[in-house]
């Protein structure tokens, strides 16, 4: 899960409350969630939904309530179900859910299991952590299992995309340029744009020489990425 920041304004569909998937609803939230499922943040997925974070059960309010309109992989919908409807919500800009939970890659293609942790013992954290290992880790129907095992995979191709970096920057005969490169390039896994940044962040945060240079790029919504590094 990834930091948002839900910068487009209400499209114009929604004021008629006739119909909240509109094209121009698409299009809104194809930016705000940078093409990405907001719970396990793969990239432009196959089947996407557009998701009530709260359930509406009828409540037309809540139904076309833009801020309530959320991006998210037919998959990941499908396991929230109406369960999941007190989660971290990644559009408030006072919770950090990259901080909150951490999740950690697989160490090979193949693992059985990655770790996902709350890190805060209230509901909602702990809710999202179990919603997220659920959706990592998942394998209460034999279709829920093989996706699991692909998500994973997934998952440690981007992981693996920062192993390059970090090996070329602690390279012991990397010239300061390359090591300069490396952290350009680390930078831009961590941005909310690329898939599975919150396990790339999680690497980072726990290096102890990168860690530090790098607190301010981790969690960073993409808006603020942008004014920050332009």
């Amino acid at each position: 899960m990834f930091n948002v920041v839900r910068h487009e304004p209400a499209p114009a569909s929604l004021a008629g409350k006739r119909k909240y998937d509109s094209e121009d609803v698409w299009q809104a939230l194809n930016k705000v969630f940078q093409k990405k499922c907001y719970i396990c943040e793969t990239s432009e997925p196959l089947d996407i939904n557009v998701e009530h974070f709260v359930p509406h059960e009828g409540d037309e309010d809540l139904k076309y309530d833009w801020n309530n309109l959320y991006f998210s992989c037919g998959r990941c919908n499908n396991i929230k179900l109406a369960k999941y409807d007190d989660l971290l919500d990644c559009c408030n800009p006072d919770t950090d859910v990259v901080r909150a939970v951490k999740h950690l890659p697989p160490s090979t293609p193949y693992a059985k299991r990655l770790k996902v942790e709350a890190q805060h013992d209230d509901a909602k954290t702990k809710l999202t952590a179990e919603l997220l290992d659920k959706v990592f880790n998942s394998e209460h129907t034999p279709n829920k299992a093989v996706s699991a095992a692909f998500l994973r995979k997934k998952v440690f191709e981007q992981y693996n995309l920062l192993l390059k970096q970090l090996n070329n920057y602690y390279d012991p005969v990397a010239l300061p340029e390359e090591k300069e490169s490396a952290v350009e390039r680390i930078k831009l896994l961590l941005k909310a744009t690329s898939p599975y940044s919150a396990f790339v962040s999680w690497c980072i945060m726990e290096d102890e020489e990168l860690g530090p240079m790098l607190h301010d790029f981790v969690g960073m919504p993409e808006q603020c990425f942008h004014s920050y590094y332009y």
